[in-house]
């Protein structure tokens, strides 16, 4: 698959290639379905309930399908790697309540900033289960960091050794109390000479997988982690460091991959480095977006990197695996209301009352979504080839072109599945737009966890 370049529009669909009813529902959460009047049901809840209740646009989550799909991962890992362990990517979903479900589901978590840091933290997320990233630590990042006593940082620059080794000499770094019980001064690197933080060093393999550039990780001019030569001198420095302790290798390639070989690649290169507890293999399998989209299964994901695993890196170490996208985005599909229909230059307009402010992957990754109007999905009578664009004063504020839609009409509700990865994580406020709110919706059941923002939430920053 050749990567996309940043400026592609996305194919359309023609009438031809119309799906069926059932094509279409398998882009939605599992266990979709339709009511008894044709309109869709998502985690058990009617959409036209939902619209009335909440409001549009809205982002659902079925929390089931999460919750199933979390266990899937950590399930399929455990037959495959005993002793080894899933971390969500957060900056995926980073929302409180996706964090505390994940961490009920037994998931560690993975952050890249103080925000996300504190969220997970308040979710209840145990420390010794987080993950540190990040190409810029700032000293505010690592100081909270270390004094929660996370259980890895991933030492992605020397700055970051400079860094840790000066917070670590500062008495309250030594001496503070670890901020989880699970795990006593010698199981979390405590040493007589103060507290020792377990780090890993993430290599940059070389490898640029078929992916969007801007979601690349793992190419030579990837401003992430330090090609092999770097990685072999931190290795070397933090062997001899007395306040940070070595505990293995990180590697992440990118985001949205559609193909095993390049995860087996990246298993390859940090082989050649040589032996250690721990090897965090990071994340990146693809999501279904489209119909034409054939991402591999979390099992032979799986299949092809615990057995590169088996093949090129110690028997008893510890492998770590941090799905964002593939984990979260089934689970989420937005909803917005129809503001305007305008058939003009031979294109159908479907304006909604969402948009970019919402949804910025089409604008800043050219990513394909799908759409149906939700009252009337699938139902064979046709169809239009419209452009589902948003209200924000963009020509580029589109979220699906090329879709048919079934007699479009002000009034009416449009879901857009697949959109639980990064959309809440991309929402802002252009043109003033309030973010929408996240609703969880479970056995017919729905509750906000996320409110819609007010127009007071956008002006409470500001000073007179």
């Amino acid at each position: 698959m050749a990567a996309r370049p940043p400026a592609a529009a996305p194919a359309p669909t023609t009438a031809s290639s119309r799906p069926s009813p059932d094509a279409l529902l398998g882009l939605f959460p599992p266990g979709t379905s339709t009511a008894s009047d044709g309109a869709l049901r998502i985690g058990g809840c009617h959409v036209g309930e939902l619209a009335a209740r909440h409001g549009t646009p809205a982002l659902l989550v079925d929390e089931g399908a999460l919750r199933a799909r979390a266990g899937r991962y950590a399930d399929a890992l455990a037959v495959r790697r005993p002793g080894s362990t899933v971390a969500f990517a957060s900056k995926a979903f980073p929302c409180t309540a996706v964090y505390r479900l994940l961490a009920e589901e037994g998931l560690g978590v993975d952050v890249a900033s103080g925000g996300e840091l504190a969220l997970a933290l308040a979710a209840g997320t145990d420390p010794a289960r987080v993950i540190v990233h990040g190409n810029a630590k700032t000293d505010a990042f690592l100081r909270a960091a270390v004094e929660a006593r996370v259980g890895l940082v991933v030492i992605d620059n020397f700055d970051d050794i400079d860094r840790l080794e000066r917070l670590l000499a500062e008495p309250a770094a030594a001496t503070g109390s670890p901020a989880s019980d699970s795990g006593g001064p010698e199981s979390r690197g405590q040493t007589s000479g103060g507290y020792r933080q377990p780090v890993l060093v993430r290599v940059t393999p070389d490898i640029r997988p078929a992916t969007h550039a801007a979601v690349s990780t793992g190419q030579r001019d990837s401003k992430f982690g330090l090609l092999v030569p770097q990685a072999r001198e931190a290795i070397a420095r933090l062997r001899a460091s007395d306040r940070l302790r070595l505990d293995g290798l990180h590697v992440h390639i990118g985001s949205q991959i559609l193909d095993t070989e390049p995860f087996v690649r990246a298993v390859t290169a940090v082989a050649e480095l040589g032996t250690f507890p721990v090897y965090d293999l990071g994340g990146g399998l693809g999501a279904r977006y489209t119909y034409d989209d054939r991402p591999p299964s979390v099992e032979a994901y799986l299949d092809a990197l615990t057995a590169a695993a088996d093949a090129l890196l110690p028997a008893g170490a510890r492998i770590v695996i941090e799905p964002g996208r593939s984990l979260v985005a089934e689970a989420g599909v937005s909803l917005y209301r129809v503001v305007t229909v305008k058939r003009a230059h031979g294109e159908t307009f479907v304006a909604v009352d969402g948009g970019m402010g919402d949804n910025l992957e089409v604008s800043l990754y050219g990513q394909r979504f799908e759409a149906t109007v939700a009252t009337r999905p699938g139902d064979g009578a046709g169809g239009e080839l419209c452009r589902v664009v948003g209200r924000h004063c963009e020509s580029g504020d589109v979220l699906s072109a090329g879709v048919l839609l079934d007699d479009p009409r002000p009034g009416d509700l449009i879901a857009v599945p697949v959109t639980g990865a990064y959309t809440y994580a991309l929402s802002n406020n252009y043109n003033a737009a309030r973010r929408p709110p996240v609703v969880f919706c479970r056995d017919g059941r729905s509750r906000p966890v996320v409110r819609r923002e007010t127009y007071a939430d956008l002006m409470r920053r500001d000073l007179p």
